[in-house]
This record gives C-alpha cells, sequence and structure tokens, in this order.
C-alpha cells in the first residue's frame, strides 16, 4: 500500500474537540483548512477520506470506554439515565422528601431535519450502520405509542427530534420525529421510559403550544393558571425552559447534518450531546450556586415588600390562595354558555333548544311540516302557552329582548377572554428575564390575538347595538390602549362584573404574584440544599472509588489502567 492521504490522530482529535465547541464547524471546513495549511488544492473527495478515518477515531474511543465500563461498574441497565445528573438522581440515605422527586422539561425541535434524498429522484446513499448511543429510543419503540396523525414534513426523513432534560439541562433521553411534526407518540414515549427508569412522583413541563388544543379545555387561560411553574408547589424556581437552552446550541448541528445518512446525524448529535453534558457537569456547581445567591436574593426583597403590601391592604397569607382561587373559578366559568336570566316555567335556553330541533326537521315537504305543526303544539302544552305570542307583543319582546341579552353576554364573554389573554402575554412582554425567542414567541401570539380580536369587536358590536337600549360601540383603538385588567372599561357591563373583586385590583394581584414567588423561592432553597449534598458527596464517592480501580488496574492491566489514569486526571 502506498497511502497518499494520511490523518494523524492529532489533528482527528483537533477536530472533535473544534467540532464540539462549534458544532457548526464541519468536516468541510476542516479539510479546506488542512488542504490550505499544507498548501494544496482543496478536493470534495478529501471529505469522504476525513470522514471515514474520523469513523474508525470515534469507533477506537467507543473500544476503549466498552473496556474500561465494566471495571467501572458503568455496564449496568439504564447506567446513563440512573447517573446522568448527580443533583437530580444520587439520592442519598435520609435526605428529606421533596414534593417531585425529579423535574424535567420536555419539547420537540424541528432545525435537525434531514433531507429526504429521493425527493428529487436521487439515489440514497445505503449506511447501515446505526450509531451507538445512550440517548436514543429507537423507532420501533416510539411506534408503540403510534398517533393516528400522520406525516407531514414527507420531504424530510427525520423532520427533527424531540428530547427530555432535567432542571440543570443535562440530556435524559431522545427520539427522532420521524416524517412528522410534534405528534403525541413522541412525549408518551419518552416519559414512558423515564418514569420505568425514575419511577413516579415527578414533574414534566412541556409547552404544548396548539398542538394538543383539541385535547385541551377551550380556554388557555385557566390552563395558565393551573399548570403555571408560578402556581406549582415543590417546582421552586425551575423554569422549565432546559430543552429550549439545548435547542440553542444544537440547532449550529443543522448545516452539517441536513444531508448526511441517518448514522452519521446519530453520531453527530451524540457526541455534541455528550459533550454538552460534560460541560453542564463541570459548570454544576456555579449553576446551583448562582440558584442560591438568586433565592436567597428574592426572599430577602419580597419578604420586605410583602409584609408593607400586606400592612397597607390589610391582607394576610390566606388572602393570596383565595385570590387565585377565585380567579380560577372566573376564567373557568368563561367557558360556559351564559345561563337565562329569566325562570319563568323553562329556560330560555330550552326554548331555544326545542325550536332549533324543530328547525331541523322543519322541510320543503308537507308531511314534515305536518309533523312540525304537531310538534310546536306539543311543545306549547309543555310549556304552559295556552295564546300564541304576537309580534310586537310583550311576551315576544320581553324574550326577543332576553336572547339579544344572551347573544350580547356570548360576543362580551369571547372578547373579554381574548383580551385578558392579550394583556396576560403583554405583561410577559414586559420581565426582565424574557429571551429573544420567547419574546419573539409572545409577538406572535399577540398578532393573532389582535386579529382575532378585531373580528369580536365587529361581532360585539353587532349584539351591542341590537340590545334596548343599545350599548355603546368600541373601537381598535379602545382594545390597543388596555395595559390591564383595571383599564378594561367594558367589564362593567360584564355579568361577573370583575372590577370590583379583590383578586382583580392590581395592588392585590402583584401581591399574589409576589406571594407565590416568596413560596417558590423558599422551595428552591430547600431543594438545594439537597443537591448541594448530593453533588459534593458523588465527587467525593467517585474520586475513591476511580483511584481503587485506577490502583488495582495498573496492577492487573497497565495499559488499561493508564488509559483511565489519563482520563481521570484530564
Amino acid at each position: 500500500m502506498y497511502p497518499t492521504v494520511v490523518i494523524s490522530l492529532r489533528t482527528l482529535a483537533a477536530y472533535r474537540q473544534s467540532h464540539h465547541t462549534c458544532p457548526c464547524f464541519g468536516i468541510q471546513a476542516q479539510c479546506k483548512t488542512l488542504a490550505f495549511l499544507h498548501d494544496i488544492p482543496y478536493h470534495p473527495y478529501l471529505n469522504m477520506q476525513f470522514s471515514v478515518a474520523y469513523d474508525i477515531y470515534l469507533e477506537i474511543l467507543h473500544c476503549v470506554q466498552q473496556h474500561l465500563q465494566a471495571p467501572l461498574g458503568h455496564d449496568t441497565p439504564n447506567w446513563h439515565l440512573l447517573n446522568s445528573c448527580p443533583a437530580c438522581f444520587y439520592k442519598l440515605r435520609d435526605e428529606p422528601k421533596l414534593e417531585f422527586d425529579w423535574l424535567i422539561s420536555i419539547d420537540g425541535n424541528n432545525s435537525l431535519k434531514r433531507w429526504d434524498s429521493t425527493i428529487y429522484g436521487n439515489t440514497p446513499h445505503v449506511d447501515s450502520r446505526w450509531a451507538r448511543s445512550d440517548y436514543w429510543v429507537e423507532p420501533k419503540a416510539v411506534d408503540w405509542f403510534q398517533n393516528a396523525v400522520r406525516a407531514h414534513d414527507v420531504i424530510f426523513d427525520e423532520s427533527g427530534i424531540f428530547i427530555t432534560a432535567c432542571r440543570h439541562c443535562f440530556v435524559l433521553v431522545a427520539c427522532d420525529m420521524l416524517r412528522s411534526s410534534e405528534l403525541a407518540k413522541y412525549p408518551l414515549v419518552l416519559i414512558d421510559k423515564l418514569l420505568g427508569v425514575y419511577g413516579p412522583n415527578r414533574s414534566c413541563a412541556y409547552d404544548i403550544g396548539c398542538v394538543f388544543s383539541k385535547t385541551l379545555s377551550s380556554s388557555s387561560l385557566v390552563s395558565q393558571l393551573h399548570w403555571h411553574p408560578l402556581y406549582i408547589p415543590g417546582t421552586g424556581h425551575s423554569e422549565g425552559e432546559g430543552c429550549k437552552h439545548i435547542f440553542s446550541a444544537s440547532n449550529k448541528l443543522a448545516r452539517s447534518t441536513r444531508y448526511v445518512s441517518p448514522f452519521h446525524r446519530h453520531q453527530s448529535i451524540k457526541e455534541h450531546f455528550s459533550f454538552w453534558d460534560k460541560d453542564k457537569y463541570v459548570a454544576l456547581s456555579n449553576f446551583l450556586w448562582n440558584h442560591y445567591r438568586e433565592a436567597l436574593k428574592v426572599i430577602a426583597t419580597l419578604t420586605i415588600e410583602l409584609t408593607i403590601i400586606k400592612a397597607e391592604l390589610q391582607l394576610t397569607d390566606d388572602n393570596f390562595p383565595r385570590f387565585l382561587h377565585e380567579e380560577c373559578n372566573y376564567l373557568e366559568s368563561l367557558k360556559e354558555l351564559p345561563m337565562n336570566l329569566l325562570n319563568e316555567g323553562n329556560s330560555l335556553m330550552q326554548i331555544n333548544q326545542a325550536l332549533m330541533a324543530a328547525h331541523i326537521k322543519v322541510d320543503s315537504s308537507y308531511a314534515k311540516l305536518q309533523h312540525m305543526e304537531a310538534l310546536v303544539a306539543h311543545m306549547e302544552i309543555q310549556l304552559s302557552i295556552d295564546v300564541w305570542w304576537e309580534i310586537g307583543g310583550k311576551e315576544y319582546n320581553r324574550f326577543k329582548d332576553e336572547a339579544s341579552l344572551s347573544k350580547y353576554c356570548m360576543a362580551l364573554d369571547e372578547l373579554e377572554q381574548l383580551v385578558i389573554m392579550r394583556l396576560f402575554e403583554l405583561s410577559k412582554l414586559s420581565l426582565s428575564g424574557t429571551g429573544y425567542k420567547l419574546w419573539q414567541q409572545i409577538s406572535k401570539a399577540l398578532q393573532w390575538h389582535s386579529e382575532t380580536i378585531r373580528k369580536d369587536i365587529t361581532r360585539y358590536n353587532v349584539q351591542a347595538a341590537a340590545l334596548n337600549p343599545p350599548h355603546p360601540n368600541i373601537s381598535w383603538k379602545d382594545i390597543a390602549d388596555y395595559s390591564f385588567i383595571a383599564e378594561f372599561d367594558l367589564l362593567r357591563h360584564s355579568r361577573a362584573g370583575i372590577r370590583s373583586n379583590d383578586w382583580a385590583k392590581p395592588a392585590h394581584r402583584e401581591a399574589t404574584t409576589k406571594y407565590f414567588k416568596l413560596l417558590r423561592a423558599r422551595e428552591e432553597i430547600d431543594r438545594l440544599n439537597i443537591e448541594f449534598r448530593r453533588l459534593h458527596t458523588v465527587i467525593h464517592d467517585e474520586e475513591l472509588q476511580v483511584a481503587g480501580i485506577i490502583h488495582d488496574l495498573l496492577i492487573s492491566d497497565p495499559l488499561l489502567g493508564c488509559e483511565l489514569k489519563c482520563q481521570w486526571h484530564s
């Protein structure tokens, strides 16, 4: 053999670390750099040669790690999941009981798509290899939770990835989204995997968006209150956005994985996640310290502020949970149709239902008309109607006004709900911790809300004009100027009249938010006290264990012992 190209192990190791720290730096960029340094022309075939050499290099590293796993005890089932984050899963004897044993976030991302090479009639490159990884859930396991909704992004073989991460942003487990968007089967299979390994008593944060909107309640406002981390005991300061942080780094892999084989795509993602977890482990003590310092600052500040506010407003700690409960009840009531204000005989709703049923049965045929007359006669007997109402009569006008008022109230409730949603999103935009991506998502939601509000304003004005006496019309300018519920003059005409309620007053709402933030900060301190002890203990235990294993290997297998010693001291 007379090789013309030689790639040293140092070059491969340097590229591996460069790709770890800068995922967008791919093999092509590396080959062009080497060609320039060696003063030779660049050729595309160099990419293939370097890729083959890099595969062999990673295989060597994998074999070395396989030999080290047995003496280290890392070859047990689910070892990676059980030891991925020491602060979350290295439980100690007699430690205090937490509300949730583990806190995770789960989400999907479509940046790491892989192009379907057959879409334009090209012959795909067959690569039967499967990248070995502790992170990946195989497609067969995913299909156990097969969802009825199927392919959308058919031009991609893999349309993205779905991952779970602990609250310290360690990647736990992942799976591919195959020719589809975020279907229900992806979070289900990952949660099933985690429950099988860690057991129950967990909290999972998942920004569902509109994917599961058909299965949720029609009021997203109630969901914001029921499932917001601020109002869930035991969540502490967990933001539930760990996956977003991971995706912000893994998005840089998209350029180098879009057109590669499934093997090289998984290989690249696995390498990235492995380096990400190592980097997070190094920074874990700083993570815990920063959260501890922040929680202490919040407790000191909010304790003083709440003491002053409670004295000025004459409130107690018992008032704040009551305010939250009343707000939930109010938002829950917006989902229900308004009840008829009259209660003579049967309700107006029953009359409307009977008329609708009769209207459906009416057709052009004379036979159905006769049947309708019989049905109306029966309904008159049931409703105790002795004399027919005449158009313009007292009873007719009374129930006509009630019908108009009912339609007006329904239009008001829908408009009111949309405006409150807009106010909630506006309040998020003013938060100092809102990231750019979240700010963009909130802006898009506000745009959608604004367009929907415009349509509901038209519907509201039609119903308001039909009342007797007519209610004043409103314009988009009136709505756009509102920045808080207390400024929403439209609510004066609402049946609920929430502006007079304690929970809707700005001062009470601000105090309620501070109260729950204080509770979550105290929970954060309790969790961090446990996590600090776990991290300190695992460092101590690991140091003693590895030192003993190195000593034994240097006697029984000197080469393996030297390799473990080098890795440990690096």
